[in-house]
């Protein structure tokens, strides 16, 4: 079964099941095993962490039948809603068939910080900031890159990444919108970018540091932008005649040795 779902993450310590903690997963598969009479376990395409919002999030689980999307958006809370539930296609997987993961970054810099009925998915940032300088700032840091100096380390795991898009928008209410997408992030690389460039687009950095920072490889000297500001809005997959080799594919490169995992 495919889940396509949407959440509020201010509520919760994350996506992923904790002990003694409210998290996304955890209330998803409570709300699936009392609809279906049995324990579920579910995959996910890209955890998110504590704060953090969905509005593209995409799941699986295998189960006997695919539940009442009302019935179980009646069990879940509000800040939790299942878009739709459908037996997936032959061979797909939500974590590694995907394609590529892409977040949307939404700052306010205004003097009165962010609208009220924004306040949930939107960071304030307290300088104002130059829309001319984040795009010259971003344009280095896109294409296949080592991100070591924007992520949170794993031992064994790689940091190289594909950044295929980073650009950013003032929308009508004139907050700043950040949209980045790339084949994987590693964690905590979209908020360390988003910190890193906010400090070259108030001024207090130059424009070339955040090249700088990738160059020199060393994580630590920005701040990780605050988690609210940051929406999971989607997940693409390839065409499902290849969503298999696509799975499989990307598993290979997890597990041969030698081979860097990319995910």
């Amino acid at each position: 079964m495919r889940l396509d779902v949407a959440y509020d993450g201010t509520p919760y310590a994350g996506w992923a099941r904790q002990p003694a903690q409210e998290t996304v997963q955890g209330a998803l598969e409570t709300a699936l095993a009392t609809v279906l009479r049995t324990p579920v376990s579910l995959t996910v395409a890209g955890r998110t962490d504590a704060g953090v919002h969905a509005t593209g999030q995409v799941c699986h689980a295998d189960v006997p039948e695919v539940p009442d999307v009302r019935r179980l958006n009646g069990l879940l809370d509000p800040t939790i809603r299942v878009l739709g539930a459908a037996v997936a296609p032959a061979g797909f997987d939500a974590r590694f068939s995907a394609l590529s993961r892409r977040y949307v970054y939404r700052v306010a810099d205004a003097a009165y910080g962010a609208l009220p009925t924004r306040r949930h998915d939107t960071a304030v940032h307290p300088r104002p900031v130059s829309l001319r300088r984040l795009q010259t700032a971003s344009k280095p840091l896109r294409g296949l890159r080592d991100f070591a100096a924007f992520c949170r380390r794993r031992e064994g795991a790689t940091t190289v990444r594909t950044l295929r898009r980073l650009t950013w928008v003032r929308d009508a209410d004139g907050v700043l919108n950040a949209t980045l997408e790339a084949d994987a992030f590693c964690h905590q690389m979209v908020r360390s970018l988003v910190g890193a460039l906010l400090l070259a687009g108030d001024g207090r950095r130059e424009v070339d540091w955040p090249a700088a920072m990738l160059a020199g490889g060393v994580r630590g000297g920005a701040p990780v932008a605050p988690a609210n500001g940051l929406t999971l809005a989607e997940v693409r997959y390839p065409s499902a005649s290849r969503l298999a080799a696509r799975a499989t594919a990307t598993r290979a490169r997890r597990s041969v040795p030698g081979v860097p995992e990319r995910l």
